[in-house]
């Protein structure tokens, strides 16, 4: 997987940092479901189930469109893989 900054991803998208810091992190956590659910064998249809997040949604998210997908949602399917989120935070440069 192609890693980039937030900060590169902005601009190269025209948002703003914070957006694409957004976009960044929903990105992580989404590969980290994948993984996860890969590992465990777990569906979309049970991810569904366990998040409370209909199971068309799952499919969209796990296959990479991030269009109206809010980090809370984003959560939810990270919890139902039994997985937490940790956000570290450093001095910008």
């Amino acid at each position: 997987m192609k890693r980039t900054t937030a900060e590169k991803l902005a601009k190269e998208l025209g948002i703003s940092r914070a957006r694409g810091i957004e976009a960044v992190i929903k990105a992580q956590l989404i590969r980290a479901v994948i993984d996860a659910a890969r590992r465990q064998g777990i569906t979309h249809d049970q991810i569904a189930r366990r998040s409370g997040v209909a199971r068309s949604a799952v499919t969209g998210i796990l296959s990479g469109s991030l269009q109206k997908v809010t980090l809370d949602r984003v959560f939810k399917l990270v919890e139902a893989v039994n997985l937490t989120a940790e956000v570290k935070t450093r001095r910008a440069a």
